[in-house]
């Protein structure tokens, strides 16, 4: 049996509704936690995602932004000596991105931050990941 179209609408505006508040409130989220550490939420996001050395289009991707956007967000980061370009390993045309002993302190300290009361702490471990697979599943559906 179908869903009407009217139905279906609604549905649809209601989930969106609900998508759209959950990522405004982890975005406010990080804002107070970043704004704790004297950062702003790019760069916070930015520290979030470099779990190990990377290079910019690989933070840009995991930032889910435009790799100039992360050129600038980078360059904030490294004038306060928390992350450096290095050489890449295998490819002399990029620069590989990681954090200095700094960095990877005030990372530690974000990632506690943002555990603290984060709007998807309310969930057991298995609903985050029924939650992460919806979304995946929404998010990749052609």
């Amino acid at each position: 049996m179908t869903t009407p179209p009217e139905l279906q609408a609604i549905a649809e505006r209601q989930l969106c509704g609900l998508v759209n508040g959950l990522a405004q409130r982890i975005s406010e989220h990080v804002r107070e936690r970043a704004a704790a550490l004297g950062l702003t939420a790019s760069q916070a996001t930015a520290l979030r995602e470099m779990s190990g050395p990377m290079t910019m289009r690989e933070l840009a991707d995991r930032m889910s932004c435009e790799p100039s956007n992360t050129t600038f967000v980078v360059d904030k980061l490294e004038k306060q000596s928390l992350i450096e370009r290095h050489p890449h390993p295998t490819d002399r045309r990029a620069k590989q991105l990681v954090l200095t002993a700094g960095g990877i302190a005030l990372r530690e300290r974000l990632l506690a931050l943002l555990a603290v009361n984060s709007p998807l702490s309310g969930l057991t471990t298995e609903e985050q990941g029924v939650l992460r697979g919806l979304l995946e599943r929404a998010a990749t559906r052609p």
